[in-house]
C-alpha cells in the first residue's frame, strides 16, 4: 500500500479497488489484532493477583517476564500498527498503562504491606498496629539469613537489567552495613539486631523494586517501539528544495526533527512509567516514614542504601523512571537524616545534671560515640558520606558547647574535673575512630582536657603546702617590687626564722597525710568509668616535684649559706605517693 505509482495510476479503477481492498484487510487486521491484545492485557491485569500472597509473604514481587516475553513477539506488529493505525495503537497504550497500573498497585500494595510487618516485628494479625515486639534469636537470624541470601538478584535478559546487575551486584555487597559485626556497641543486643533487620528488609524493598521498573521500562519502550537511547541517523536522501525566502534549507533539519521525536517518545515512557508505578513513590515514603518512627537511627541506614541505589540507577539511565522517583525519596531521606541530627542535639541542649551526685561522663558524650560508631560501620563504603561529614561536625560542636555549659553549672563536681574527664573520652572516642574530617576537633580536646587537667592539679596541690606557697609567692613578689635576692631575708616577714617556722610545719609525716586526704579528695572527684585517677595522681606527683624544685631553688638563692632544707626528700615524696596509690 505504501509503494509509489507512477504518475496518473492512482485514477485507475484496478487500482483503486486493490488500494480499498488492501485498506479493508488493514483495517480487519488491525481490529482483531487490537481485540486480541486488549484481551491479553485485561487477563493480565486479573491473572496474577492469585499469586500474590505466595510471593509477597516472602518479600518477593511477582516477576512479569513471562508475559513480557510472550508480548515481545508482538512488537513488529505495534510497530507496524504506530505506523498505519495511531489511534489503535495509542489505544492499546492507555489499556496497557490502565489495566497494569491496577496489577502493580495491587502488588505493590501488598508487598510493601508485608515490609511494614516484618520491620515492625509484628504478626499479619496485629498488622496496622506496627509495635516493635522481641522476637527470639535464632527466628531473626534465620530470616535475615534468608534476606540476605535473596539481596541483590537482579532477573532479566534486558540491556538495562545486565547492565546494572554488572554494576550493582558487587557494589551492593560492599554496601551491606550489618550490625552483628560491631562487638563494641554499648546498645543492647535487641536493637542491635533490630537494626540489622531493618537495614536487611530495606535493601530487599530497594533491590526488588529495581529489576521490576527497569524490566518494564525495557519492555514499555521495545514493545511500544519508543526509542529510549539516541541512535546514528543516516543522511536522507530528499531532494534540496528553496525556501520562500529564496535560502536553501538547513541541513540540520532532519536531525533536529529526529531530537524531537526521541525526546517526545522519551517522554511517553517517562509519562506510562509514571502512571503504572504510580504508587511506588507513595509507598517508599511511608515505609521510610515507619522505619524512622521505629528508631530514628534508621534514617542513616536509609540514606546510605537510597543513595546507592540512586548512584547505580543514574548509572544505568539518568533519565529513568527509577532513578527519577529514588532521587525524590532521596530527598525525603535526607530530610529525616537532618531531623534525627537536629534532634540529637536539641536533647544535648535540653540535658539536667543531679546537684546532689558527681557528674561523669555527660550521656550526650557516650550517645555521641555510639552514634559515630554505628555511622562509621554503615557509611564504611558509602558514596555519599559528605552528608555524614557534615552532621559531625554540627553534633561535635554541640558537644563541646554543651560540655562547657553543664561544667559552668556544676555543684557536686569541680568544672575542671568535668572538662577534664569528658574531653578526655571525646578524644579517645575520636583517636580510635580516625574520623577525618574531625582532626581539628580531636586536637581541640587533647587540648582542652590537657589544660583543664594540669589546672585541676594545680588547684589541688596548693592544699597540702598552703602556708608555704603563701610564704615564697610572698619572697617572689618582694623580689618583683626591686628587693635584691639576697637581702629578702633581712626583711621582717622573710627571714631565716620565718621560714624556718613554715618549714616546720611540714614535716614528712603531715606531707603524707595531706596527700592522702588530698587523693581521697581526688577520688570522690573523678568517676570511675574514664580511670583518670592514676592519671592525676601521676600528674599531681609531678607537680608537687616541680614545686619542691622551685622551692629549693628559692631557698638557695634568697637565704645562701643558711642551711635551712625541707624536712623531707624527693625521694620521701615518691614514697609518699606510691604509698598512698597502693593502699587504696
Amino acid at each position: 500500500m505504501n509503494v509509489a505509482l507512477r504518475p496518473g495510476h492512482e485514477k485507475l479503477m484496478a487500482v483503486t479497488q486493490q488500494q480499498l481492498l488492501f485498506a479493508e484487510l488493514r483495517d480487519t487486521f488491525a481490529r482483531r489484532l487490537t481485540n486480541h491484545l486488549n484481551n491479553v492485557f485485561v487477563h493480565q491485569g486479573h491473572d496474577q493477583s492469585s499469586t500474590l500472597s505466595q510471593h509477597t509473604a516472602e518479600l518477593m514481587l511477582p516477576k512479569h517476564s513471562p508475559l513480557h516475553r510472550d508480548l515481545l513477539r508482538y512488537a513488529k506488529l505495534m510497530e507496524w500498527l504506530k505506523n498505519t493505525h495511531r489511534e489503535k495503537y495509542e489505544g492499546l497504550s492507555r489499556t496497557y498503562v490502565d489495566y497494569m497500573s491496577r496489577l502493580y498497585e495491587r502488588e505493590i500494595k501488598e508487598f510493601f504491606e508485608v515490609a511494614k510487618i516484618k520491620m515492625a516485628g509484628t504478626t499479619k494479625e496485629a498488622k496496622g498496629k506496627f509495635a516493635t515486639l522481641p522476637r527470639k534469636e535464632s527466628a531473626l537470624k534465620q530470616e535475615t539469613e534468608s534476606l540476605h541470601g535473596s539481596s541483590g538478584k537482579l532477573t532479566g535478559s534486558t540491556s538495562s537489567l545486565n547492565k546494572l546487575t554488572v554494576q550493582g551486584s558487587n557494589s551492593r555487597r560492599s554496601q551491606s552495613s550489618s550490625l552483628l559485626d560491631m562487638g563494641n556497641m554499648s546498645a543492647s543486643d535487641l536493637d542491635v539486631a533490630d537494626r540489622t533487620k531493618f537495614d536487611k528488609i530495606f535493601e530487599q524493598v530497594l533491590s526488588e523494586l529495581e529489576p521490576l521498573c527497569l524490566a518494564e521500562q525495557d519492555f514499555i519502550s521495545k514493545f511500544f517501539k519508543l526509542q529510549q537511547h539516541p541512535t546514528v541517523t543516516p543522511p536522507l536522501a530528499q531532494p534540496e528544495t528553496e525556501e520562500p525566502d529564496g535560502s536553501m534549507p538547513s541541513r540540520m533539519a532532519p536531525q533536529a526533527e529526529h531530537r524531537h521525536s526521541l525526546s517526545s517518545e522519551k517522554d511517553m515512557v517517562r509519562l506510562m512509567m509514571n502512571k503504572i508505578f504510580q504508587s511506588i513513590e507513595t509507598e517508599l515514603n511511608s515505609l521510610i516514614a515507619l522505619g524512622d518512627k521505629i528508631d530514628s537511627f534508621n534514617s542513616l541506614y536509609m540514606l546510605v542504601k537510597m543513595s546507592h541505589h540512586v548512584w547505580t540507577a543514574e548509572n544505568v539511565d539518568p533519565a529513568s523512571y527509577l532513578s527519577t522517583t529514588l532521587g525524590n525519596v532521596l530527598v525525603t531521606v535526607k530530610r529525616n537524616f537532618d531531623k534525627c541530627i537536629s534532634g540529637q542535639i536539641r536533647q544535648m541542649e535540653e540535658v539536667k545534671i543531679s546537684k546532689k551526685s558527681k557528674v561523669g561522663i555527660l550521656q550526650f558524650v557516650t550517645g555521641f560515640e555510639e552514634f559515630a560508631e554505628l555511622a562509621e560501620t554503615i557509611f564504611r563504603n558509602a558514596e555519599r558520606r559528605g552528608d555524614l561529614d557534615k552532621a559531625y561536625v554540627k553534633l561535635i560542636r554541640a558537644v563541646f558547647m554543651n560540655v562547657e555549659k553543664v561544667a559552668n553549672e556544676s555543684q557536686k563536681t569541680p568544672r575542671d574535673v568535668v572538662m577534664m574527664e569528658n574531653f578526655h573520652h571525646i578524644f579517645s572516642t575520636l583517636s580510635r575512630l580516625k574520623i577525618s574530617c574531625l582532626d581539628v576537633e580531636r586536637r581541640e580536646a587533647k587540648h582542652k582536657y590537657t589544660d583543664h587537667l594540669q589546672s585541676y592539679v594545680i588547684n589541688s596541690l596548693g592544699q597540702p603546702l598552703e602556708k608555704l606557697n603563701h610564704f615564697f609567692e610572698g619572697v617572689e613578689a618582694r623580689v618583683a617590687q626591686g628587693v635584691r635576692e639576697e637581702e629578702v631575708s633581712y626583711q621582717l616577714a622573710f627571714n631565716k626564722q620565718e621560714l624556718r617556722k613554715v618549714i616546720k610545719e611540714y614535716p614528712g609525716k603531715e606531707v603524707k597525710k595531706g596527700l592522702d586526704n588530698l587523693y581521697k579528695k581526688v577520688d570522690k572527684h573523678l568517676c570511675e568509668e574514664e580511670s583518670l585517677l592514676q592519671v592525676v595522681w601521676h600528674s599531681m606527683q609531678d607537680e608537687f616535684i616541680r614545686q619542691y624544685k622551685h622551692f629549693e631553688d628559692l631557698i638557695g638563692r634568697c637565704y645562701p649559706g643558711s642551711g635551712i632544707t625541707m624536712e623531707f626528700t624527693i625521694q620521701d615524696m615518691l614514697e609518699y605517693f606510691s604509698s598512698i596509690a597502693q593502699s587504696h
